[in-house]
């Protein structure tokens, strides 16, 4: 579904934590997972949206941390991109069943191989947010190693790649570039309501 329209799968059960699988039935997972690029707000909106929902927020990033040790670059230097992207696949197949709150991926989860299917049966908003939003959002410090040597062109190319991604996984797409959280926010809640 594409969404400027924040319209709503009404497979998607916010108070329980249930999604349905066309296949499989009712799953067991998120009430909300939130994609889009570092800086776009994913944090700060998933906190929001969980208290207002009255779940548990969830960073996967922080996931990725507690389970191997390390910050996600560092594991990109460690390991390489396609190892990490394995490692995020692993571990967000043990995550998605046992979290019922607000998930918010990494930057690039939903780009590793596996990772879209997973997401099918949950509720996915994008939050995008356009390049220049995005380097005062981040600037561009602690730099990941992905992003150098020119910054600003590397993450200009990072988001052309990541944004068909992002919006294909996605129930709904809400842009943050320039609005304030609450307003956010609201948009995020209103893609969770049945559409009419």
């Amino acid at each position: 579904m594409s969404a400027n329209s924040a319209a709503s799968d009404p497979a998607h059960d916010p108070a329980g934590g249930t999604a349905s699988d066309p296949v499989n039935g009712p799953v067991s997972g998120p009430v909300l997972v939130l994609v889009g690029p570092p800086g776009s707000g994913k944090s700060t909106v998933g906190r929001l949206a969980a208290d207002h929902l009255g779940v548990s927020f969830r960073d996967f990033d922080d996931d990725m941390q507690a389970e191997h040790g390390k910050e996600a670059g560092e594991l990109v230097v460690d390991f390489g991109r396609e190892r990490f992207q394995e490692l995020e696949h692993e571990l967000l197949v043990r995550v998605l069943p046992e979290h019922h709150g607000v998930l918010a991926l990494g930057g690039g989860t939903p780009t590793a191989p596996g990772v879209p299917e997973l997401l099918k049966p949950f509720h996915v908003v994008f939050l995008d947010v356009d390049l220049d939003h995005l380097l005062r959002r981040e600037g561009l410090l602690p730099l990941h190693p992905w992003l150098m040597p020119n910054p600003r062109a590397q993450l200009r190319q990072l988001l052309s790649d990541r944004r068909p991604v992002y919006a294909a996984v996605a129930d709904a797409t809400v842009p943050t570039s320039g609005r304030e959280p609450a307003d956010i926010l609201n948009d995020v809640l209103a893609s969770l309501e049945p559409s009419t």
